[in-house]
């Protein structure tokens, strides 16, 4: 245990030496951050637009359109016979 401590210790005094990019891992790199940013870029004009069509369409007090089939249509439950006790 002691002896990986003083190996740490050993690493530590040693500067770091960052690995040098080929040619072509250099152009990846930079063709991976402008698709990011592309990306990104993307995801925020399409909220621009988002934000445009519904503040557009509180202006125009457009409601939403009811579907006229429920799950749970309003009003009063339907009433089911109930089964005889003890079947």
């Amino acid at each position: 245990m002691n002896d990986s401590v003083q190996e740490q210790a050993r690493a530590g005094e040693q500067p770091y030496v960052p690995e040098q990019l080929s040619l072509g891992g250099f152009f990846g790199s930079v063709l991976y951050g402008i698709g990011v940013t592309l990306g990104l870029a993307l995801l925020w004009i399409m909220e621009i637009f988002r934000n445009l069509f519904f503040h557009a369409l509180d202006r125009l007090n457009v409601k939403p359109r009811r579907r006229r089939a429920s799950a749970f249509p309003p009003g009063e439950p339907r009433k089911r016979p109930q089964p005889p006790p003890g079947s």
